[in-house]
């Protein structure tokens, strides 16, 4: 397992490389002169070649790609030139932000999703069955945008029961900084009535960012639970009088959840960026509204520092989804030594 798992690690560090050098150019080759972005309408052309030397921006570009090269490898993303602060400083203060909503989204999502999928496979054709594939089709089909607006305006305005926006309440103020995780903090803190402000305001855009997840991962339990209960493992354990939710507990839900933890990993990616919209919305204080507020600037240092660190945390997530895989099934780990 360990050699697996250094294999996984090291697979994934051309990919990351490969980021950083894709990301650079895409940057730099996207039409329009940043310094003049930078400057102004109102900037006189001294003052924009100033802002250009300022930025190394009139270097040849594969020197600008080596120095990017050199700042990424000991973790200096530079300056903002929206806020003059140091960059890796405010993904660092917004970075939690955005996980504790991507995982609270990622868990709600599989564990509803594999639960529906389940109960699906088992009621095969049936009304438990047809139920389950609308709402999979309908989780798929719905835009993001536009359920969060419909849930603000139902759970927030109409009926006043969850919180409209933010992240906590300004009069509670936010918990101690341990984590950076409200939810955690507030329970390290001991403080019960900061917790519960937090996961209320969690609620609505965790729905949000989970439901296209939990619509996927249903349907890869559901097909994975349907084939697995074809085994001939599950019919000798049918005929020896195992019960359905028995059987479908201890035998045919670890055989069938292989894909699904792979479509776990792979949505993760999908639920970071979609967190940008659904941040915005909710005026959560993420990194994916600091993207935004980079690309509206011209932040390009920022927006290099962010594709880069999700890039990062999307490797790490799917290293860790292959490890639950080999733990899983460990035929999977033995079929790739």
């Amino acid at each position: 397992m360990a050699a697996y798992v250094l294999r996984r690690i090291l697979l994934a560090l051309p990919a990351l490389f490969g980021l950083v050098v894709l990301s650079f150019v895409l940057v730099r080759i996207v039409p329009g002169d940043p310094a003049a972005t930078l400057a102004g309408d109102a900037a006189t052309p001294q003052q924009v070649e100033e802002i250009r030397a300022r930025y190394g921006l009139d270097r040849p570009l594969a020197e600008q790609l080596l120095v990017h090269l050199r700042q990424v490898m000991t973790g200096d993303f530079g300056r903002s030139v929206f806020s003059d602060r140091p960059v890796a400083e405010e993904i660092g203060q917004r970075l939690p932000a955005t996980l504790e909503l991507t995982f609270c989204a990622l868990a709600m999502a599989t564990v509803f999703g594999v639960g529906l999928g389940l109960a699906a496979a088992l009621d095969h054709n049936g009304p438990v069955d047809h139920l389950v594939r609308l709402l999979s089709v309908a989780g798929l089909a719905v835009a993001s945008f536009w359920l969060a607006i419909l849930l603000q305006l139902l759970f927030a305005m109409d009926l006043d029961l969850l919180p409209l926006r933010g992240r906590i309440d300004v009069e509670l103020g936010p918990p101690a900084e341990r984590t950076g995780f409200f939810l955690v903090d507030a329970l390290l803190e001991g403080r019960r009535d900061r917790f519960v402000d937090a996961l209320r305001h969690l609620v609505l855009p965790a729905v949000t960012l989970a439901l296209p997840g939990l619509a996927t991962i249903a349907r890869f339990t559901r097909s994975g639970v349907l084939e697995t209960l074809q085994k001939d493992f599950v019919l000798y354990a049918r005929a020896a009088g195992y019960g359905r939710f028995r059987l479908a507990a201890i035998y045919v839900l670890r055989n069938a959840v292989t894909a699904t933890v792979t479509q776990v990993g792979l949505l993760f990616g999908a639920l970071i960026s979609g967190a940008v919209a659904v941040e915005a919305i909710f005026d959560w204080p993420g990194i994916g509204t600091y993207a935004v507020r980079a690309i509206l600037s011209a932040d390009y240092k920022a927006l290099l520092a962010v594709t880069l660190v999700v890039g990062v945390v999307y490797a790490v997530v799917n290293v860790l989804v292959d490890v639950a895989q080999g733990l899983i099934d460990p035929r999977v780990a033995d079929t790739s030594e």
